[in-house]
């Protein structure tokens, strides 16, 4: 069963980014990292420290920013989710660690906003 439209346009923003962070310098880690409890689109590192990064995409921002909709509940997730890549993955344990936001906007050729550190964790109780 195919993904369908929206995950056609989410498959090509992800890739999008991808290439955007690859030439801001960042080297890959991992791409849709899944756990029980959610997925992270882009884990990169940044010189010494490992970036888990949410990609959002709309065709337009009539309504809503993209970067909005990563709201408290999506940040949680995520934060949750980075925590079982660190656990499963301790070669990484060693590194500064961030969340990043890269949201893009428009049908053609979307622009392309890196919001680093978009996000912190501020409940120890995860």
């Amino acid at each position: 069963m195919g993904r369908g439209i929206t995950g056609t346009l989410g498959d090509h923003a992800e890739q999008l980014a991808h290439e955007f962070l690859l030439e801001q310098g960042l080297r890959p880690v991992a791409r849709n990292f899944r756990s029980r409890g959610g997925e992270i689109d882009l884990i990169m590192l940044d010189d010494r420290c490992l970036a888990f990064i949410e990609v959002r995409y709309r065709g337009s921002s009539g309504f809503v920013k993209p970067v909005v909709t990563v709201d408290y509940h999506k940040q949680r997730k995520i934060i949750r989710t980075a925590a079982m890549f660190t656990a499963r993955n301790h070669r990484f344990s060693d590194l500064a660690m961030r969340f990043d936001v890269v949201a893009l906007e428009g049908a053609d050729r979307p622009a392309i906003n890196w919001i680093r550190d978009a996000f912190r964790p501020n409940d120890s109780t995860l």
